[in-house]
């Protein structure tokens, strides 16, 4: 269980290793409470829309032969658990809502949701393995993101060429962060023997 949960967060990095997540990763990283709010909230939606499509899959679709339909289930899923998140975070925490904007909704079309379910699938996890997967998951989106947040905050002070300035240095700075977390893999397998 504790190898599934640190492979998920650092060798099989959903952001960084899997690239699923790329969108919010550049679009919300910009400030590190943002990047934070939206990472909570993914690790929230992760861990429900698992708790939630586990049992639809095993109990409707892969008893009743329907295991094609199981990426359109889970995404109405997830868009629904999304609709749920906003509400609450409009009634609660508008600030945080307001500093989300559109990258909200946008939790419904972010891969990195979707994939953590349909891995739990692939991978024959039971539905303890499946929500440590997916808690996992959504701990290492937290991390990529608020890393990121911190670096590109401190590029933003920094005397930048004028030509890398904006996307080029945001995508350079992201590769690095990426091949940072390649070092992972040798910790991981070194320890628990993948």
């Amino acid at each position: 269980m504790i190898a599934i949960f640190l492979t998920a967060i650092l060798t099989e990095n959903f952001i960084l290793c899997q690239f699923l997540g790329i969108c919010p990763f550049l679009g919300v990283s910009k400030k590190l409470n943002t990047a934070t709010g939206m990472s909570l909230a993914v690790i929230f939606v992760m861990a429900l829309a698992t708790a939630v499509t586990y049992p639809i899959n095993k109990y409707l679709l892969v008893k009743n032969g329907l295991e094609y339909m199981q990426t359109i289930v889970f995404i109405l899923v997830i868009a629904a658990l999304v609709q749920f998140v906003e509400i609450v975070l409009k009634k609660f925490i508008p600030s945080l809502y307001q500093a989300l904007g559109i990258y909200l909704p946008l939790i419904t079309t972010n891969c990195a949701v979707l994939g953590v379910v349909l891995l739990n699938v692939e991978k024959e996890y039971t539905f303890l393995s499946s929500m440590i997967n997916s808690i996992g998951g959504g701990v290492g989106f937290l991390v990529a993101m608020v890393m990121f947040a911190g670096i590109r905050e401190r590029l933003e002070g920094n005397d930048i060429p004028k030509a890398l300035q904006g996307l080029p240095v945001t995508l350079i700075a992201a590769s690095l962060v990426s091949l940072s977390f390649q070092g992972f893999a040798g910790v991981v397998e070194g320890i628990f023997g993948h």
